[in-house]
C-alpha cells in the first residue's frame, strides 16, 4: 500500500497529492510518469510525477478530477492509501544545452511542464515560460514556474487574469521579437499542442509535445496508447511520452481519445447518481444509474 501524506485542492477540481513511494522517488527523472490504482477493481490511471523528495520517500502528483477514477482519487484523504503506484515509467526528457527554450503549459499541462522546465533551467538554458488556462480559477503553479523562468507570460482565454489570449499568441510574440529559440516544449490539451506545433513549424523551431492518450498496462504490451508519429506507430508508454510535435498525427490522436466518451459519461453519471442518492438530491438525471 502507498499512503497519501498530503492532499489538497490547488485550483478548481485540480488536486495535489504527496504519496509515499520511496523506490519511485529515488529513480524518477523529469518527464516520467507513474500509474495509480486505488483498489483491486479500480482503473489504472497514468499521471506525471511533478516532483519527488528522496529523503521523505515521496512523490508529488497533480491531477484534474474529470472522470470517475480521478474524482475518486480527489476524495481520498491524508492517510488513505493507493493499492498500486507503479513507476517511474516512460522515457525521461532529453536534457542538454539548447540555448533559449520556450516552455508552454496549458491548464493541467503546467504540472508535467514544471519538472521539465526545472531540469532545463538547471542545465544552463535560458527559459522563457508561458502558462495559460481558460480562466483564472484553472491556473496552476504560476509561482513555481516563475521561480525557474528567466521570463514568464501568463495568459487566460477569457481575460479574467493576467494577459487575455491564448498561449500561442504569447509564443508568436516571442518569435516576432526575434528570439532565437532552440527548443519549444508544449504540454496541455491536444488542440493546444497542435496549435503550438503549427506556430513553430514555419520557423523550423524544434517542438516537443507530451502526449497522454488512453493507457492500460503502460508497459508496451496492450497497445492501447499507440499513436502515429512520422508515419510510424509508437507506444506512448514506452516510446514517449514526448514526441516531435511536427510529426504527431493529431487528428488520429483526437479520434482515439474519444473512443470511450460514452462509457466515461456513463461512469460519471453513476457516481453522481450515487452521490445524489446519498444526499437525497432529487436533481440527479433520470437513468443516471444505468
Amino acid at each position: 500500500m502507498f499512503p497519501i501524506l498530503e492532499t489538497k485542492e490547488i485550483a478548481k477540481n485540480v488536486h495535489m497529492q504527496r504519496i509515499q513511494a520511496p523506490r519511485v522517488a529515488r529513480k524518477r527523472k523529469a518527464g516520467q510518469f507513474l500509474v495509480l490504482r486505488r483498489t483491486e477493481d479500480g482503473e489504472r490511471i497514468p499521471l506525471t510525477i511533478v516532483s519527488s523528495d528522496v529523503a521523505e520517500g515521496s512523490v508529488t502528483i497533480i491531477f484534474q478530477a474529470v472522470g470517475k477514477s480521478t474524482t475518486e482519487f480527489a476524495r481520498m484523504k491524508t492517510g488513505d492509501a493507493y493499492l498500486d503506484v507503479v513507476g517511474p515509467l516512460g522515457l525521461a526528457t532529453h536534457i542538454e544545452k539548447f540555448g533559449t527554450v520556450v516552455g508552454i503549459g496549458g491548464g493541467i499541462g503546467t504540472a508535467p511542464l514544471l519538472p521539465i522546465a526545472t531540469a532545463i533551467k538547471e542545465a544552463g538554458n535560458r527559459l522563457l515560460s508561458i502558462v495559460g488556462a481558460r480562466t483564472k480559477d484553472l491556473l496552476i503553479l504560476e509561482d513555481e514556474m516563475r521561480a525557474v523562468s528567466d521570463e514568464i507570460v501568463v495568459t487566460t482565454d477569457d481575460g479574467s487574469y493576467a494577459k487575455k489570449g491564448f498561449v500561442t499568441n504569447a509564443l508568436q510574440e516571442f518569435i516576432d521579437r526575434g528570439e532565437k529559440i532552440g527548443l519549444c516544449i508544449g504540454i496541455g490539451p491536444v488542440p493546444m499542442m497542435r496549435a503550438v506545433a503549427e506556430v513553430t513549424r514555419p520557423h523550423g523551431i524544434k517542438t516537443m509535445v507530451s502526449l497522454n492518450p488512453i493507457m492500460v498496462d503502460a508497459t508496451g504490451m496492450c497497445g492501447a496508447c499507440r499513436v502515429t508519429v512520422g508515419g510510424t506507430t509508437k507506444f506512448v508508454c514506452v516510446d514517449g511520452p514526448e514526441f516531435d510535435g511536427h510529426q504527431v498525427d493529431f487528428k488520429e490522436l483526437v479520434m482515439r481519445n474519444r473512443a470511450y466518451l460514452r462509457e466515461e459519461k456513463t461512469a460519471m453519471e453513476r457516481i453522481e447518481h450515487k452521490d445524489g442518492k446519498c444526499m437525497g438530491d432529487a436533481s440527479v438525471p433520470a437513468g443516471g444509474g444505468n
